[in-house]
């Protein structure tokens, strides 16, 4: 039987729970269980005036960046809209059925003001960090590093060639926010201090944003996200923005280490990660500070047209000298030269030769330096490093290691494909910085989620 037409009636009275209506195995509800928020006011005090209207909670307002973020919502306006509409939004965000929803502007005036200068959203991931550390998800020992490109909100229509780029003329008080930006990193070693290569372009938008073709495609302007994670879990225990380039990326990690060491006591048994951190310099850090670097040695030794390379040759630190394969010595000093170029280049390099007259009866001479006169072999500053390192690669460990350095590729992945960070919305490197703050948060929290969810309410009979 056909039953009566629904039609919505207009009651005077609602009886209506926000509490009952979100499901109990819904992603928030995890989360909110992980979210401490209570000490954020108190953080903020400072920051807000004594006189003038009442302002918007700021709990608020990081509970819907954290929805946002969480759930892969870009824009800001398309947020205020959802979490008008989503029953389980308004639960997360303390809003009750008749609480009005933030004007997507607030978001822009309080994260250009008292969030950035309080570092809100840096103290917000550290304290997600120690939540993961609390909980056992953290052993420290194990640390992995890698950098994902994101593509800056900026194209090359508005932007201008090296030779036609001139900073100098910028004129700071007139300049947008991502501009004045740029300018205030100039020395700073994660943007302009990390090179003195110029760019091919600069966006004239966003002009701290890379142009790079790191991708084999089209290129295209771009920051990097460097995370440092912890293996155990998959935890990111830190975040930082740089450039676009190998110089940044590499010198971020140091500066991660550097802040989990004095803000968690975080100090990693060892490293890992790519060749591109595998750098002589970057070997000699982590081996002065006694972590083991499980990194592949960006080596260019190695020769390709079958004679013996560097590494055929016995090091023998006793002496300051190599010995070559049929037992000669090759050594950096034989009597005080007035010659420069025997003598220590200044930019870490020391060279070793073997006697002229030794090599040209040698009979291996062919298979070491045909073409030369005698054998000549460098030696870096940090070659002490880069031979741990090599050493290292030989042990069943660094197998395991490279197997687990995946997991910060698949964080990577995640991000982009799965909370949608795959172009940035804000500009300049506060903003790069601090979307790259809270999707790192985001990440922690829905790990947090998935290993300790919420526990089901069984139905009463």
């Amino acid at each position: 039987m056909l039953g009566p037409k629904q039609e919505a009636q207009a009651a005077l009275f609602y009886e209506f729970s926000l509490e009952e209506h979100v499901p109990q195995d819904h992603l928030l509800r995890s989360i909110d269980r992980f979210v401490d928020l209570d000490g954020i006011r108190q953080y903020l005090a400072e920051f807000y005036s004594h006189t003038g209207r009442p302002s918007i909670d700021p709990e608020l307002l990081i509970r819907m960046l954290l929805v946002g973020y969480c759930f892969g919502i870009r824009s800001e306006r398309r947020l205020c809209e959802e979490v008008h509409l989503n029953l389980a939004y308004r639960w997360f965000c303390r809003l009750d059925l008749s609480d009005p929803v933030p004007n997507h502007s607030t978001f822009s005036k309080n994260r250009h003001g008292r969030f950035r200068e309080s570092a809100l959203l840096r103290h917000l991931f550290e304290k997600t960090v120690a939540r993961c550390i609390a909980d056992g998800l953290v052993s420290g020992q194990r640390l992995a590093a890698d950098a994902s490109l994101i593509e800056a909100d900026a194209n090359k229509q508005n932007s201008t060639p090296k030779e036609d780029w001139d900073h100098s003329a910028i004129d700071p008080n007139d300049a947008p926010r991502a501009v004045k930006e740029y300018l205030d990193v100039l020395d700073d070693a994660a943007f302009g201090a990390a090179s003195e290569v110029e760019p091919k372009f600069t966006s004239h938008s966003d002009p701290a944003s890379q142009w790079t073709a790191a991708r084999k495609g089209p290129a295209f302007f771009s920051y990097s996200t460097n995370y440092l994670i912890d293996t155990d879990n998959s935890v990111i225990v830190d975040v930082e923005g740089t450039r676009s380039i190998r110089q940044a990326e590499v010198g971020s990690v140091r500066t991660m280490l550097d802040r989990i060491k004095d803000r968690h006591d975080i100090d990693p048994e060892r490293l890992i990660a790519d060749s591109a951190y595998g750098s002589g310099p970057m070997l000699g850090w982590l081996v002065d500070r006694h972590i083991k670097p499980h990194i592949p040695v960006l080596d260019q030794a190695i020769r390709k047209d079958g004679t013996w390379s560097r590494t055929d040759f016995e090091w023998d630190p006793e002496n300051n000298q190599y010995i070559c394969p049929e037992g000669e010595p090759l050594k950096q000093f034989r009597r005080n030269y007035s010659d420069p170029n025997r003598k220590p280049t200044g930019k870490g390099v020391a060279k070793y030769q073997a006697l002229k007259h030794t090599c040209q009866t040698c009979p291996s001479k062919m298979k070491c330096c045909p073409k030369a006169d005698a054998r000549k072999i460098t030696r870096e500053e940090h070659e002490d490093a880069r031979q741990v390192a090599r050493d290292i690669a030989k042990t069943k460990q660094y197998a395991i290691s490279m197997r687990l350095r995946k997991k910060v590729e698949m964080l990577f992945a995640h991000l982009k494909r799965i909370l949608g960070l795959g172009r940035l919305r804000l500009r300049g490197p506060c903003g790069a910085n601090d979307e790259f703050l809270l999707a790192a948060t985001a990440q922690n929290l829905r790990k947090l989620a998935k290993i300790f969810p919420a526990p089901q309410q069984t139905c009463k009979a």
